[in-house]
This record gives C-alpha cells, structure tokens and sequence, in this order.
C-alpha cells in the first residue's frame, strides 16, 4: 500500500505542476492526446503500440516522452557524451539545436541490440512547460532510406500544444459527463484526468481549485481496511501542511461502495487556508481515486461542483 500512496502523490504532484502548453508548428503531427509533435521523416506514419511514429517494415521508431520542465537538467547531465559511452553507447556528437520558446540540444550515436547495428538520435528540448525526450532508431539497413539530413530534421521540428478537450476525453476508459464548469488540462489513457477553473494550465494548490482523477495500478484496500487506507492517502498530499481531518465516513458513489474523507490544511509556501477532499469508488480489483482541493473562502460553491464531477463519471 505504501507504494501505491507514493505512486499517488507523486502523481497529484507532477500532475498539478507540469501541466500547460504552446502554440503548434501548424505542419507538425501530434499523436492522438499528446502534447509534442513534429514532422516525421517521409515514410513513418503514427504508431498504434505506442507514443510516437514507426516504419514497421524496415524496424524505425520514433518515440516521444513528456516530462516535467525542471527534469531538463538532469537529462543534460545524462546525456553527455562521456556518460553515454560509460553506458556502452558510442555516442558520436552532441549540439545545440534551435527549438521555439526553449531549448534543446540533440545527440547522436551508434549501438548494437538484438543482433541489429542501429544509428540513433535523441533530442531533448525544455520548455517553460515541459521537457521533451524525442529519440529516433534508425537500423544500419535503412541509412539510405533515412538519411543525417533527415533524421535532424525531423527532430528540430518540435512543436508544442494545447490537446483539444475533447481529444483529451477520447483517451480516457471512463466518460465525464458533467465538469461543472471545470475544465479538462490533461488526461492519460491509464485514466489520470486533472480538472482546473481560472486561465492557468500549471496549477498551485492556492492559485485556482483543482480535481485530480486517477486509477491506481493496484488492487483496492479489503473493506475493513478502507478507511485507514484513505487517511494515510490524504495525509500523503503534497503541498499541504497541518491537515485536518473534518469527515471520514463509508458511502455510496455511483451504485458502488465508496469512501469519503474531508479535511481542512494549510499550503506549505503561503499556510492560506485550503480545503481538501477525497473519494474512492470501489469496483471489482481495482478503484477510482478522486481528489479535490481549493482555498477554504469558495470552498461550499466549489464542493457542490466537485460532487458533480464525481457523480458524472462512467464506464465508457
């Protein structure tokens, strides 16, 4: 249990910080519900096993990551050319490559795996928004087919965006059918949602209201065990202090067996007053974790809201 309440903090936390984006190069492709895109190389097309772009018949892959913008660093660090090489990769050249509204720099390198000699490319660009990690595998084979010219290219045509709303609800296994007047910043296909109200994408604990939606990659607590297991959830909240417990009680959600727990803190930087609430909606091996928290003054309007979203929200 410890590592799932670990795995929810974190998530709550990278969720409610890193999320945001830029204007779109209009030429860039994007993966359905992803923030990076670019250009492929002529011959790749969009891949349907994972976030990126393939040419199946000759095993190129082109693979896309989000991370938090300050993991920009440690990439920067991991990514030299020495550290490379201590790695067994042959890394060949690393530079600087122009990216808008960041930076970036892109590496090249040879390595063998699978019995396949492959010359690949990494680039990895920062925005005030996020860290992209793009890297390219090109088989020895295909070279002629996917030349230098290309491959960078390719890669320096990084663009970012704002996903579609309902783009964004098109990923997710369960449906949203009120939002209450929230509005959708991210959704995952695992079933993690991150609502918000105001004009910020990169939401604070204090500077706009927030729901975080999520599915725990693990079985359900057993029922005498639920509402100790939501306290130490809640208690596990990152970016509060001297929480509260106001409400923890059993209840209905949904026509499924749930479990409620309202609390009072402080936020860590500012100690304003903010109020917290958590429900967990059990099914058969697994459950739907929902989050909530605003500064306590709109607290009551806000509330009556966040129990619309939870009651709105239905297997697709």
């Amino acid at each position: 249990m410890s590592h799932m309440i670990k795995w929810l903090s974190l998530t709550i936390l990278a969720l409610a910080v890193a999320v945001g984006s830029a204007v779109q190069a209009a030429e860039a492709v994007f993966p359905l519900g992803s923030r990076i895109g670019l250009v492929p190389p002529a011959g790749m097309v969009p891949s349907t096993t994972f976030q990126g772009f393939e040419d199946r018949d000759r095993n190129v892959a082109l693979l896309l990551s989000e991370l938090p913008p300050d993991a920009f660093q440690a990439m920067e660090k991991a990514f030299t050319v020495d550290a490379l090489k201590a790695k067994g990769v042959e890394a060949e050249r690393r530079e600087d490559v122009a990216i808008k509204d960041g930076q970036g720099f892109i590496v090249v390198a040879h390595q063998d795996a699978g019995g396949m000699s492959l010359r690949k490319w990494a680039l990895i660009a920062a925005t005030s928004e996020l860290t992209a990690i793009v890297t390219l595998q090109v088989p020895d084979a295909a070279a002629e087919t996917y030349p230098d010219a290309a491959c960078r290219a390719a890669l320096a045509s990084l663009a970012v965006r704002k996903v579609p709303q309902q783009e964004q609800l098109t990923l997710l296994p369960y449906e949203l059918r009120d939002l209450a007047g929230f509005r959708l910043v991210r959704a995952l296909p695992d079933g993690t949602a991150l609502l918000t109200e105001g004009p910020k994408d990169a939401v604070g604990t204090t500077d706009q209201p927030y729901m975080l939606i999520a599915i725990p990659p693990a079985a359900p607590p057993q029922p005498a065990e639920r509402e100790a297991f939501a306290r130490r959830l809640l208690a596990a909240t990152p970016g509060v202090k001297e929480i509260r417990i106001v409400r923890s009680e059993p209840l209905r959600i949904g026509g499924q067996p749930g479990y409620e727990v309202l609390a009072e803190a402080k936020e860590d930087a500012s100690s304003a007053a903010v109020t917290l609430v958590q429900w967990m909606r059990f099914g058969p091996g697994r459950f739907l974790h929902i989050f909530g928290m605003a500064r306590s003054d709109a607290w009551p309007a806000l509330f009556t809201r966040m129990r619309a979203v939870r009651d709105g929200i239905e297997p697709k």
